[in-house]
């Protein structure tokens, strides 16, 4: 595959990418025991990418023949050359790094187990949870796998191949109350891998356990309080920390939406949160080897490093691919990625996170006179600007400084940078988020990872 990618480029008139991409998608969900979704979807094809006189060329088809490689490339420098006659782009050449080169095979060291494997693991789940748990309304259990196939050549000379595969198995309960009041809750567990590596500890006594507390925590959401709305001191458990470190902070820093008019764009070198926050966009999987995602060499052949967005306090870092690099005079930084074969790479993050720091999750409890301290969110949203609103769904009251009733929904919004300011703590256990994705334009898997925070943020009421 790499042999004939290079000999393609090789005869290539100015800057090319030439790339082969196969994602794989797996998906078995369960309801009530009753198999409702059981598919496996393969998209595969080639793209090739051109640049000239400022501008870029983007083209792609369906298939990997000498035929069709042939074609996207004549198609991708023909439409570089319209792009370079119609728009007001620099005319300067693209920076020259050093090009990324290398094999990663993340294959499983276990044997391939058959598709029924899957159904039978969901089916164990299910029948233990209903079976301890008889009241509950509903349970939804997904496994979904994904594994991502990227060979890359390019007349800059990079030449990589990347075998990256995550799976996750995902767990929605619900229980409805006398009065039919629907409660739900949900977790997502697994991450980097194929089935194989993940089925033993997915079908454990761990699991189960795991499970059980979900629905313990279920049944105390049932009977939990609303937050009283407005300013709140509170706890922000690992989870909420690394989505808003992905959603209010990462996205500000993405150097195209910078070239946008971001609010990070005129704070470069400011202080931008109290001096105990240290963010990073992480290349490969992370600095634990944990992240749920391999970004080793990036979809223009950049290989990856690690980016200190926030160091400290201070605003150090953003986010590039070639093109914002130039346009701002920085050095690309291997975060330009595509999802699908069909895709022109974008700048996007990889695995982002806030550094753990050294304080202890009951002495940042017990800092709280009356306050709220939350472990779980939902769907969320925020912009350009900094502006954030994001749904909890799971957490407690914090009453001199112990935990109290649990809550239920509610939904926390603020300015990020504001909100990175008021952290007083930042906790000493770092999690990653496993199933993490990202909608910029297309969808893209991403891990988000981080330690819980003590700040004050606007907590939405009932």
């Amino acid at each position: 595959m790499l042999d004939r990618l290079q000999a393609a480029v090789a005869a290539a008139h100015g800057y090319t990418e030439l790339r082969q991409h196969a994602n794989t998608a797996t998906r078995v969900v369960l309801r009530q025991g009753a198999v409702i979704a059981n598919t496996i979807e393969h998209v595969a094809g080639v793209s090739a990418r051109c640049h000239g006189n400022g501008g870029f060329g983007f083209s792609a088809e369906p298939n990997a023949s000498d035929d069709a490689i042939a074609r996207v490339m004549a198609e991708a420098r023909s439409n570089a050359e319209l792009a370079a006659r119609h728009a007001a782009h620099s005319n300067q050449a693209l920076p020259i790094t050093e090009p990324g080169r290398g094999i990663w095979e993340h294959h499983s060291a276990n044997a391939a187990l058959p598709p029924q494997a899957r159904i039978d693991l969901l089916r164990r789940l299910d029948a233990g949870l209903r079976a301890r748990h008889r009241d509950l309304a509903n349970v939804d259990l997904a496994l979904q796998e994904l594994a991502i196939d990227k060979a890359l050549a390019t007349t800059e000379g990079a030449l990589t191949f990347t075998h990256s595969p995550r799976t996750v198995l995902y767990a929605a309960l619900e229980y409805r109350s006398s009065d039919g009041t629907p409660t739900r809750i949900a977790d997502v567990f697994g991450g980097f891998g194929g089935f194989e590596d993940h089925e033993e500890s997915f079908g454990s006594a761990e699991t189960e356990a795991t499970l059980d507390r979900l629905y313990d925590e279920l049944r105390r959401k049932a009977d939990g309080v609303f937050c009283e709305a407005g300013m709140h001191d509170v706890v922000l458990d690992a989870d909420i920390a690394g989505i808003l470190a992905h959603e209010a902070i990462g996205h500000t820093c993405e150097g195209d939406l910078v070239l946008g008019g971001s609010v990070a764009g005129p704070a470069l070198g400011q202080v931008v949160a109290s001096d105990k926050i240290t963010l990073m966009d992480q290349a490969g999987l992370g600095m634990d080897g944990g992240a749920a995602v391999a970004v080793h060499v990036d979809d223009e052949g950049t290989p990856c490093r690690d980016v200190t967005i926030i160091d400290r306090g201070v605003l150090r870092g953003f986010l590039h691919n070639k093109d914002t690099a130039l346009e701002l005079g920085m050095t690309p930084t291997g975060n330009a990625r595509a999802y699908a074969y069909s895709d022109e790479p974008l700048v996007r993050m990889r695995n982002t996170c806030i550094l753990p720091g050294d304080d202890k999750l009951d002495d940042m409890i017990g800092a709280i006179d009356r306050g709220y301290y939350f472990t779980r969110s939902g769907n969320g949203q925020a912009d350009f600007t900094g502006e954030f609103m994001f749904a909890v769904t799971s957490g407690y009251e914090i009453r001199g400084g112990k935990l109290a009733r649990a809550i239920r929904d509610t939904t926390i919004s603020g300015i990020a940078f504001d909100m990175l300011k008021a952290v007083t703590h930042v906790g000493d256990r770092f999690v990653w988020s496993p199933g993490g994705w990202c909608g910029k334009k297309q969808l893209i898997p991403v891990t988000m990872g981080g330690a819980a925070l003590k700040t004050r943020i606007n907590v939405g009421g009932r």
